[in-house]
């Protein structure tokens, strides 16, 4: 009898773990892996399939692996113990932020109230598997997380950057579009393109990275997921790709900053007028764990308004101009406008914009003194081919023609003014657009002369910037261009002689026949006035615009010398370190193009000045003893620019200091000495010598030609740093 009772436990009607599966909510599968799903009977197959439309008629999607508070894998096995009910979807918004810990799970429900077996699952209400929600498997951002950013180390952040947001920072950084496309200054960077080097400076209005909608690629989910882990796998780890897929909003784009250090902005940070440049603005902020992430790297977020903001009809002369471009040919295209209305900010725009387009894009400066890709005093014509992020200071370029002006305004000489810009112009090929910058003097005789440049240049657009601040000028149509005579130019009724007139723009400009074969001559035939209201920031006033101005031209001085450095970031070389090259006396012929000085006290202005290095068509080999000297300011090209940082006397030897490289120093047989000086702080921060600084003196005879005074101490001759001269007469 006790073996039978036995035998009667040891063989149940049905086992105990099928008791425990089915008393469990309907949502859930058996957690014990008895049998693989490819070797379940018919019975099994059948209650599986029940379950699943059950799930799916309560509002979980089996299929994509996502449901209503609860997740089940695509080989059905069960992520969470939690039972969802009818509608149960979280609100958007309820996903912790990026960093954060995630919410609690729901508890199960109780066991004594299961869902009915046998309830039929309504196949009306689960919906369509065909049509997905997009990005479903992204969490949404708290409100007040806009663009999430995370720390990788090494220098380097990721920033998230969802279509039509933008990211207004200050600093400098290398920006790489891994994912998506951005907008920076007008410049589109989309993935797989190389890393741009963005400046955001102080002395400008700061730069706006713009995330740019794209078009979604036709590939599902895990396709897309697939290919942004691949190209996320070479510079992050597992757990950071995990985090970008986990919160990129749909249509967004994932951007590496990374923290940037080159030689130019060693160089100019290593001196006092500009180690502020590049700085973040010292002023109290919130801090928060953004702000601590964005300053491993040296950036830090500003506010919108504090950025570059067009206004429409900025933005609709831009598409204009671009789509003339693009469409039309290669037009000529004048800014004008009166000082600080934002003319180089509109062309780095519109260049900018132009290159998302077309290989290159050329451009011509008429503005001596504040110049784009040249130290200041220069009319040059030059060809861009890379997008300008940043400052004028920050892209120094070589230009394919260039003369030195040697002055930051053309008052009483205005006719060596257009002739060195018709002998610049002649150089343009007309293969691209070519924009033209103009000075900001648009008053009395300022406005005139733009007359005569837009009848010598014959543009087809002229962009007239314009602000509610300062006196209006004229708007520069093409029926007053034609009935207003300039200064050297008459109009098409009257008839007057001005003592230098251009009878006709043919016979004006001086071609020989290979040139006339490739450029034609411009003739006036009209043009298409386009008129812009700007609103960009700008700091300067009547006050304090010669300080700013002076400011930019001691930066841009620094900009062209910091190519003396080596092309590989390391310690800092003072510039009485470096050795300079040795030009005999009888090698070179000397000016000094912005005032007389007597062939006695030439090489006292010479010493220790900045000197264009130029070329003219004199032979100098016929000399014996020097130094040589110009009767006139000659039309020639300039090659580059130096300083004379000493002059042997025993062996008549200048000695300068210059990036031109060697074999283009061999062609270079005339020194150009204008109105352009040294930056002062390059004399005051002479790291070596001890005691009294070379070539500074408080005790100096002004009367002297070539004297300047300096910032609380007086300097001889422009004098520079001498090292050599100053430890020989020690």
């Amino acid at each position: 009898m006790a073996d039978s009772e036995v035998l009667l436990r040891r063989v149940p009607s049905r086992s105990s773990w099928q008791r425990v599966r089915k008393a469990r909510p309907h949502l859930l599968l058996s957690r014990r892996g008895r049998r693989r799903f490819g070797v379940l009977t018919r019975g099994e197959l059948r209650r599986l399939r029940r379950r699943l439309l059950r799930a799916h008629a309560l509002g979980g999607d089996w299929k994509l692996g996502v449901t209503a508070g609860s997740h089940v894998a695509g080989k059905c096995k069960v992520r969470s113990r939690s039972r969802p009910t009818p509608g149960s979807q979280s609100a958007p918004g309820s996903q912790s932020a990026p960093g954060s810990q995630s919410a609690p799970r729901s508890q199960p429900a109780p066991r004594s109230q299961p869902a009915p077996r046998c309830q039929p699952a309504p196949r009306s209400q689960p919906a369509p598997r065909s049509q997905p929600a997009p990005r479903s498997h992204f969490q949404t951002l708290p409100a007040n997380v806009t663009q999430p950013v995370r720390d990788l180390g090494s220098g380097r952040v990721l920033v998230l950057l969802p279509a039509g947001e933008g990211f207004t920072f200050s600093g400098i950084c290398r920006v790489t579009c891994i994912y998506g496309q951005v907008e920076i200054f007008g410049h589109i960077i989309k993935q797989g393109q190389p890393a741009q080097d963005v400046f955001s400076a102080y002395t400008h209005s700061y730069l706006t990275i713009s995330g740019v909608q794209y078009s979604e690629p036709e590939k599902s989910e895990k396709e897309m997921r697939r290919e942004m882990r691949a190209l996320l796998k070479p510079h992050m780890k597992l757990d950071d790709r995990n985090w970008v897929v986990q919160f990129l909003p749909p249509l967004g784009s994932i951007l590496l900053l990374e923290q940037l250090r080159t030689p130019a902005v060693d160089f100019m940070s290593s001196y006092e007028c500009a180690s502020y440049v590049f700085l973040q603005e010292n002023t109290p902020v919130r801090i928060n764990s953004e702000y601590i992430t964005l300053k491993t790297i040296g950036i830090r977020r500003q506010r919108k308004r504090k950025g570059i903001c067009l206004n429409d009809s900025g933005l609709c002369a831009l598409e204009e101009l671009v789509s003339a471009s693009c469409v039309d040919g290669c037009p000529v295209i004048l800014l004008c406008g009166a000082c600080d209305t934002g003319k180089s900010t509109f062309s780095r725009i519109l260049i900018n914009q132009l290159l998302n387009s077309l290989p290159g894009v050329d451009y011509l400066e008429c503005d001596l003194g504040q110049t784009e890709f040249t130290p200041p005093g220069c009319i040059a014509l030059l060809n861009i081919t890379e997008p300008l992020l940043g400052p004028p200071y920050t892209h120094p370029r070589r230009p394919q023609r260039m003369v030195y002006y040697g002055k930051m305004n053309c008052h009483n000489d205005y006719e060596n003014y257009i002739e060195i810009i018709k002998y610049v112009f002649r150089d343009y090929k007309r293969e691209s657009p070519l924009i033209i910058n103009t000075m900001g003097w648009v008053k009395d005789d300022g406005l005139l002369l733009l007359v005569d440049l837009i009848r010598l240049l014959s543009p087809n657009y002229v962009v007239q910037l314009s602000t509610g601040r300062g006196s209006l000028m004229p708007s520069l149509t093409s029926d007053y261009v034609e009935l207003t005579d300039g200064l050297y130019t008459k109009s098409k009724i009257k008839r007057r002689y001005r003592g230098f007139e251009i009878e006709e723009l043919e016979d004006s400009l001086e071609f020989t026949d290979e040139e006339k074969d490739s450029s034609p001559v411009p003739v006036f035939t009209g043009h298409k006035l386009i008129c812009v209201h700007s609103e960009f920031l700008c700091g300067k006033n009547e006050k304090n615009r010669a300080k700013y101005n002076r400011i930019f031209r001691d930066l841009a001085v620094l900009g062209y010398l910091s190519q003396l450095m080596p092309p590989v970031p390391g310690p800092q070389s003072p510039l009485h370190s470096l050795t300079p090259y040795q030009v005999p006396f009888n090698a070179v012929a000397v000016r000094v193009t912005h005032a007389d000085v007597a062939p006695a006290h030439i090489l006292y202005a010479v010493n220790a000045s900045w000197v264009g290095l130029c070329k003219i068509l004199d032979d100098m080999k016929g000399y014996t003893r020097g130094p040589i000297l110009l009767a006139q300011n000659p039309i020639c090209d300039c090659l580059g620019f130096g300083i004379c940082r000493g002059i042997d006397m025993e062996k008549r030897l200048y000695h300068i200091l210059t990036p031109l490289p060697p074999e283009e120093l061999k062609t270079v047989n005339c020194l150009l000495i204008g109105a352009i000086t040294v930056p002062h702080c390059i004399f005051k921060n002479q790291p070596g010598p001890e005691g009294t600084i070379p070539y500074i003196t408080t005790d100096y005879n002004f009367k002297l030609p070539g004297a300047s005074e300096k910032i609380g101490e007086r300097v001889y001759g422009n004098a520079f740093l001498g090292y050599r001269a100053y430890k020989k007469g020690k």
